[in-house]
């Protein structure tokens, strides 16, 4: 075998047990933060896939740690070409960004070697998040339920400020999620995130909507965590 080939594969500065060893363990600690994440967060307000993405996110960076090593040429390098990744799905709320985060700081904690930071870590950010944690809406129970609420405008859209303020008179913390144009730009489509409670009902809140200002069509329809 030539000697070119043989040294992509034979590397005297890595010792597979430790590699093996350590993505294993990123990958158990990315279990922990989802386990964290699950457990502290209403997962009707958020896409069904954050949680294993949060498993490879810890592994995914742990591998990087474990490239890059002390040479800092090789750090720039994949920092230049790590930036021209781009996720359609943005980022909803701060908590999950934080997650992104703790995912993060776990696997490179754990491909530079440091398992005692990411166990501490892991300890201390999962008792911080339980402590803050959300208690999330029983299905068929009393506790409100996540709704998504799509409004056609016609444009221009003057009336979107009276859409919003009727929806937060049921949901202050109501947040536009979504927005574009139909009709070659003659109408706009605005999607809200709103938690709804239970004794209200749905023909109820589109009453309210219609007569308002601009409204062209209502919609409402209840979130599934991926929309």
């Amino acid at each position: 075998m030539p000697d070119w080939l043989t040294a992509s594969f034979v590397r005297p500065d890595i010792d597979w047990r430790v590699l093996s060893c350590r993505l294993v363990t990123a990958a158990a600690f990315g279990f922990a933060v989802s386990g964290v994440y699950r457990g502290t967060r209403d997962l009707a307000r958020v896409a069904a896939s954050f949680p294993g993405t949060l498993v490879l996110l810890s592994v995914l960076i742990a591998m990087v740690t474990q490239v890059i090593g002390d040479n800092v040429a090789l750090a720039f390098s994949l920092v230049g070409a790590l930036s021209i990744v781009r996720f359609r799905t943005a980022v909803q709320d701060t908590k999950d960004t934080a997650f992104v985060i703790f995912a993060v700081a776990v696997g490179m904690a754990v491909g530079a070697g440091h398992v005692v930071v990411a166990g501490w870590g892991t300890l201390v950010a999962g008792t911080v998040a339980w402590m803050f944690r959300e208690t999330p809406a029983r299905p068929g129970g009393v506790g409100p339920r996540t709704c998504l609420v799509d409004v056609r405008l016609g444009w221009p859209a003057g009336g979107e400020e009276h859409v919003r303020r009727t929806l937060a008179a049921h949901d202050p913390g109501v947040e536009a999620v979504a927005a574009g144009t139909a009709k070659k730009g003659a109408v706009v489509d605005l999607t809200y995130r709103l938690r709804l409670p239970r004794g209200t009902g749905l023909a109820t809140l589109v009453g309210e909507l219609k007569p308002l200002e601009g409204v062209q069509g209502v919609t409402i329809r209840e979130s599934r965590g991926d929309a």
